[in-house]
């Protein structure tokens, strides 16, 4: 073992890492001297810097993981079919498809503990890479998380409420439940769809045929969810260690354009006990479900205070970006620190923030922005801190990146956002 290795073995208080007797390498050696295990299980000791982790996504999140990780000595590998995605600019990346079993066993040779990144990857391929490395995030959360009826029968488990919701496989069926829900209400697809895609709201009965034609043509279930009458929208991230640890996130408040997150202000302009409560459902979810690594819990806060729970996603988040710059820890570093089972970080909140996300025809003003002074910055005393994705292409409503405007208040960062022209467009 490494004199790396054995005084972190030391600091954390367990007994080495995916080593072997000449230190953590070649990559894979964990799986094969042992240190895999079943699903479910637990990992034998934690997985120490030095080791490799395999990523199945290449897209920004794992390039922000890449980051976060290798600056705690951790190595990084990614499967993504894009060649030169974001997180292959930043680790060594296998350019193959999701569902290319070969090339995710590749995956597993060449790492000692995989995740992923987003929750559209194949999970019958991470269903055989349990059996065959370790994978803590399991593929159970993966599978109940990628259906909607599966998610929301999931989450009313674990005690939270959802929006009354039924399961549509007719026009009548759809007929039938619009006028139990009421309207207006939301038909969506239950697999698929991100960003607003795979959605319609219904505002009345003479819209429900159209949506039935479109949406069946999906070749998925459906379900249709009760419009909830919303006061904001806020999402709290919970990080849970196989070990049972678990810690959260302070709440964002996010606020949507055209279905795509354009702000997450924290701390969220809600009462504290609404933050108490959102908390506490994040941390009743992670626990239910055996949720490994990063769970962000996304709900609709009603103007009683009552919180519905709308979508789970079992990663690191968009409205998880502030903590990159705003709080102690960022969600990130706590994703490698809970699928590697160290102790997690304090996720304490060190200044206000609103995360404004960049999307493709933000680019260019940002660019403008990015050569000259800042007077109205340095008037409102707040510090925009850039992140770009490397992405090749800035199409419209893709998201290319973020900035972080941290500041004294959460009205100061509003304000610089709102005179910014990198929006305005």
């Amino acid at each position: 073992m490494s004199g790396l290795n054995r005084e972190l073995e030391g600091l954390l208080g367990g007994e080495g890492a995916a080593c072997g007797a000449d230190g953590c390498g070649p990559v894979g050696d964990a799986a094969r001297s042992g240190q895999a295990t079943a699903a479910g299980a637990k990992p034998a000791r934690p997985i120490l810097p030095g080791a490799t982790i395999g990523v199945l996504g290449g897209g920004q999140l794992g390039r922000m993981l890449a980051h976060a990780g290798s600056r705690m000595g951790y190595r990084f590998v990614a499967l993504d079919p894009t060649p030169d995605a974001p997180c292959g600019q930043t680790a060594e990346q296998i350019v193959a498809g999701y569902a290319d079993r070969d090339a995710a066993r590749e995956l597993a040779r060449r790492s000692d503990v995989i995740t992923y990144e987003f929750e559209n990857v194949d999970a019958g391929v991470a269903a055989m890479l349990e059996t065959e490395s370790y994978v803590p995030q399991g593929s159970a959360l993966l599978h109940t998380t990628q259906h909607r009826l599966r998610e929301k029968r999931a989450i009313e488990a674990a005690g939270a409420r959802v929006a009354p919701y039924a399961e549509i496989v007719s026009l009548e069926r759809l007929r039938e439940a619009a006028e139990r829900l009421g309207l207006p209400a939301v038909l969506k697809t239950a697999t698929g769809g991100y960003d607003g895609k795979g959605q319609w709201v219904l505002r009345s009965a003479d819209e429900l045929a159209p949506a039935w034609d479109e949406a069946s043509r999906a070749g998925t279930e459906l379900v249709l969810e009760k419009f909830i009458d919303f006061e904001r929208e806020i999402s709290v991230i919970a990080a849970r260690r196989p070990s049972g640890e678990i810690r959260t996130f302070p709440p964002a408040e996010n606020i949507h354009v055209r279905n795509i997150l354009h702000l997450s202000i924290v701390p969220a302009r809600v009462p504290d006990a609404v933050t108490a409560e959102a908390e506490r459902l994040a941390v009743s979810i992670a626990e239910t479900l055996g949720a490994v690594g990063l769970i962000a819990v996304e709900m609709f806060v009603a103007k009683d205070g009552t919180l519905y729970v709308n979508e789970l996603a079992p990663r690191p988040h968009n409205s998880g970006h502030y903590t990159m710059e705003a709080c102690r820890t960022s969600q990130f570093e706590q994703h490698v620190r809970a699928i590697c089972d160290l102790p997690l970080g304090d996720t304490s909140l060190l200044s206000p923030v609103v995360m404004g996300n960049i999307l493709g025809e933000h680019v260019g003003p940002l660019l403008d922005w990015m050569q000259s002074d800042d007077p109205e910055a340095e008037r409102l005393g707040v510090a925009p801190k850039i992140h770009l994705y490397g992405k090749a292409e800035a199409k419209t409503g893709r998201k290319m990146g973020h900035v972080n405007v941290l500041a004294d208040d959460t009205a100061s960062a509003l304000a610089w956002i709102n005179e910014s022209t990198i929006w305005r467009v």
